[in-house]
């Protein structure tokens, strides 16, 4: 009797120049579930990890995440491409309307606020947490260097004060199935952005 089975694979290739579309073999691509590209220029400005969010695919997708972290970060990677293109046109542009500024600012802050140290894993909930602030626009009128210690001081505010709320987060239900725990970590964030200097 033959058995089947997969092995798994983790092609690396590296471009020219950062050009994509000049080199990514065919066969590397049909033997993976996606592709991640990094970016040189992204790295030495201090994003790490240094994923360039509009072209990296993934086949399994969504399927990977919870539904609390499906939910809160669907609109992030649009708003990541978008922003970086936005930011590589606003270079030309002298003036801006208010909208394409707005865009601008908020795909700041999030790119500042998905810089993630070397070995410092986030467990589901304040990973939920800093999302649901930034989507809510908690951020937005932070300088783009308060958004790390605004993270930092408001998921030890969460350890201090809610750690229960974390504990149910953790189980990954979406927040719009749960509105107990939406409405108790709107009013955590804005009690604590109240604090924050």
């Amino acid at each position: 009797k033959v058995r089947t089975g997969s092995r798994p694979a983790l092609p690396v290739s590296e471009t020219q120049a950062g050009d994509v579309s000049a080199f990514v073999p065919t066969h590397v691509i049909s033997i993976s579930d996606g592709q991640v590209f990094l970016e040189t220029s992204l790295f030495n400005a201090g994003i790490r990890p240094a994923i360039n969010a509009g072209i990296s695919v993934s086949r399994v997708g969504s399927a990977a995440q919870t539904d609390l972290i499906k939910k809160l970060s669907g609109g992030i990677r649009t708003d990541l491409a978008q922003y970086r293109e936005l930011a590589a046109f606003a270079q030309f542009a002298s003036d801006l309307d208010e909208a394409t500024r707005k865009q601008l600012d908020r795909g700041a802050r999030v790119t500042e606020l998905l810089k993630q140290p070397q070995y410092s894993p986030l467990p589901i909930s304040l990973m939920a947490a800093s999302l649901f602030a930034a989507n809510q626009g908690y951020m937005d009128s932070l300088e783009i260097k308060q958004v790390l210690p605004f993270e930092s001081g408001l998921h030890a505010h969460l350890k201090d004060k809610h750690a229960a709320l974390l504990q149910r987060m953790e189980g990954g239900k979406a927040l719009d199935k749960d509105k107990e725990a939406q409405a108790e970590l709107t009013a955590a964030i804005e009690a604590f952005k109240k604090s924050f200097a």
